[in-house]
């Protein structure tokens, strides 16, 4: 029997208990970013504790002395021949479930419907990771040889990992690895497995323009007191040249251009465009448009609005000029790009770009984490595509990834791991958004990809 239909086998025998184990995790609303769930988070490493306890790992739990003490599991168990150590990396907290009315059902009550869990973090991470771990499961009881492994998953991924980044220079020795697994990305459009050769970097901040003291009736002071709404609409149209590309001065200063290879390699996870607007409603128009877009995704950086708030928001009308609008953003950023370097450029130029009548102040300022970038030559990667074409006969593609996995850099750098990152999700998992789903047999791959990667490994 191959490692494919030994994981389906062992999920099939064991499902009822898999889904047990995964369900309790999902009833957890673990916001590792709001203080009033640390409880569900705590609740959620004991779950975990005790899960991996029973297959014999060395379990710890680490609760940083920060703002948010979100707590942090560390584990391992070593294979009876030292070899291979590799580490794997997860993420038990999610995004707020909000607007809650648009969930066909309770984000937090996990519902199996036609072969797909709905629920927050029913994919992202908790669904992947789940599986992953099920996997290494499913190996140790089975007697199958494993190589050394070490585990760490947090709660605070979804909010830029301070937790875990700020305790890694103590853990580095606990940590050294010679792979970093990670399982937390998605297949290419067309459910090929995909090698991920990049994650782009993350930072964040709010700005508010302030205008008049309080807000004012739009009739008597219309055309004379600046509005901050519309002064900071201006404000986030500077941002960008007329073709898309990122106007702010410096902020692209350090971009490495993709080769032609690579160019070509990531065209070929490259959805067409009617495919991009049957799959989420509108063509894929962001960004450089002269540039295709998975180069754009996975190559240059962006700064992109994910929130506006100004003004009146209830129903009907309401004449007023509001007296403050705020924006908050996020950039994406691309390996050699410095996060000191493109925030000085970004709040220099919004300070520089304030429309008259205004002052203008930053809030939640989160330097973030680079990014980071493979050569496609990476013999881990060729071992990865020689497991991927026992699941999938076409074989792996490469994405370079334009989302972010803040941590992800900082675990390579403090553990030597050369990072591997394979997951399988899908645009209709609907991550971040309402109604989050992972389906049955996306659980069963990653259960696969996790046996047979870990057997490779062993050797």
């Amino acid at each position: 029997m191959n490692s494919t239909s030994f994981a389906k086998s062992y999920f099939d025998k064991n499902q009822h208990f898999i889904l047990e184990e995964w369900y309790n995790l999902l009833k957890l609303p673990t916001l590792g970013a709001d203080t009033d769930h640390l409880g569900d988070c705590a609740r959620a490493t004991a779950i975990l504790k005790k899960f991996l306890l029973s297959m014999n790992f060395a379990v710890e739990i680490i609760t940083p002395e920060d703002e948010i003490p979100v707590p942090i599991l560390i584990a391992e168990r070593a294979a009876a021949d030292a070899g291979t150590t590799v580490l794997f990396y997860g993420h038990y907290d999610v995004q707020p479930a909000t607007p809650v009315d648009a969930w066909n059902t309770p984000p937090f009550e996990p519902t199996l419907i036609d072969g797909r869990v709905y629920a927050r973090g029913a994919q992202d991470n908790k669904g992947q990771m789940v599986a992953f771990l099920q996997g290494i499961k499913a190996l140790i009881d089975s007697g199958k040889p494993i190589p050394n492994i070490k585990i760490v998953m947090e709660g605070q991924e979804e909010s830029g990992s301070f937790g875990l980044i700020k305790l890694a220079p103590d853990l580095s020795q606990r940590l050294q690895a010679d792979v970093l697994l990670v399982c937390d990305t998605s297949c290419a459009p067309d459910g090929r497995p995909a090698i991920i050769s990049s994650l782009r970097g993350i930072q964040n901040l709010t700005v508010t323009l302030k205008g008049p003291d309080y807000d004012l009736h739009s009739g008597t002071h219309g055309g004379v007191a600046p509005n901050p709404a519309q002064g900071i609409a201006r404000l986030l149209a500077s941002l960008h040249n007329e073709n898309g590309s990122i106007a702010v001065q410096g902020f692209n200063d350090a971009i490495a251009p993709p080769s032609r290879e690579e160019i070509e390699m990531a065209r070929c996870s490259q959805q067409s465009d009617e495919s991009y607007k049957a799959e989420i409603g509108c063509l894929p128009q962001g960004g450089e448009r002269e540039l295709p877009s998975a180069v754009r995704a996975g190559f240059y950086p962006t700064i992109e609005v994910n929130g506006l708030f100004s003004g009146h928001y209830g129903t009907g009308p309401k004449t007023v000029i509001p007296a403050t609008a705020s924006a908050k953003l996020s950039m994406r950023l691309v390996p050699y790009q410095k996060t000191a370097d493109t925030l000085k450029s970004l709040q220099s130029h919004l300070t520089k770009h304030c429309p008259p009548g205004f002052t203008i102040s930053f809030s939640e300022i989160i330097e973030g984490a680079p990014g980071f970038r493979l050569p496609v030559e990476s013999p881990i990667f060729k071992l990865a595509e020689d497991v991927l074409k026992e699941m999938d006969e076409r074989g792996p593609v490469f994405k370079w990834e334009g989302a972010s996995i803040p941590v992800v850099a900082t675990l390579q750098n403090i553990s030597g791991a050369a990072p591997l990152l394979v997951g399988f999700g899908r645009e209709e998992d609907k991550i971040h958004c309402p109604n989050e789903s992972f389906s049955i047999d996306q659980f069963i791959q990653v259960m696969e990809w996790s046996t047979l990667i870990l057997e490779a490994l062993a050797f």
